[in-house]
């Protein structure tokens, strides 16, 4: 089991099973997939606020949503413990040479260490990559109404077309980053 569990499942296997999440989620207790809401749930039980937004049932909402994201950390932490084997991620040859052409080098973790050190996330890189992105992907996760998980397995599961329109703005957003904006920044 351990070694069925460790290795990479085909996209046959591991796709089905996250699209069937949601049929059950709203079949179990009439539940939407999705993590950004979470954000929310968790300001509004520990900063108390007068702000309208945060003032609502967050337990009777956003409860069985916490235990999902709970849920996320502890298979992930579960993960890297009991089921790495200590060899570095897999990458594509082209990827890696796309990677070496940034002056990324280092795959030696799961992530690379010219990104993904104390000494970066400090520095003016770090600050852009991190402090910038971060706030990006929070603001545009609320204009969304909704995650990449949100919108493009259970909004598209549903056929809403906010969803389809978010999906491919992701993609259109991704695509540009990455050919245009990551190689400015890195």
């Amino acid at each position: 089991m351990i070694e069925t569990l460790s290795q990479p499942w085909p996209w046959y296997i591991a796709g089905p099973l996250i699209g069937l999440m949601v049929p059950l989620l709203l079949v179990a207790g009439n539940k939407l997939l999705g993590i950004s809401s979470n954000f929310r749930h968790v300001c509004a039980a520990v900063l108390p606020s007068r702000a309208n937004f945060f003032r609502y049932d967050w337990r009777g909402q956003g409860g069985w949503n916490l235990m999902f994201a709970l849920g996320i950390l502890l298979g992930g932490l579960f993960a890297s413990l009991a089921l790495s084997d200590g060899v570095p991620i897999q990458l594509a040859s082209a990827t890696r040479a796309d990677l070496a052409e940034l002056g990324i080098s280092d795959f030696t973790g799961m992530v690379p260490a010219e990104l993904f050190s104390w000494s970066e996330i400090f520095s003016l890189r770090g600050l852009i990559l991190f402090g910038v992105g971060g706030f990006l992907i929070g603001f545009g996760t609320a204009y969304a109404g909704g995650c990449t998980s949100g919108h493009g397995i259970a909004g598209l599961a549903a056929f809403e077309l906010p969803s389809l329109i978010a999906v491919i703005s992701f993609f259109v957003g991704g695509l540009l980053t990455t050919h245009f904006l990551l190689p400015l920044i890195l």
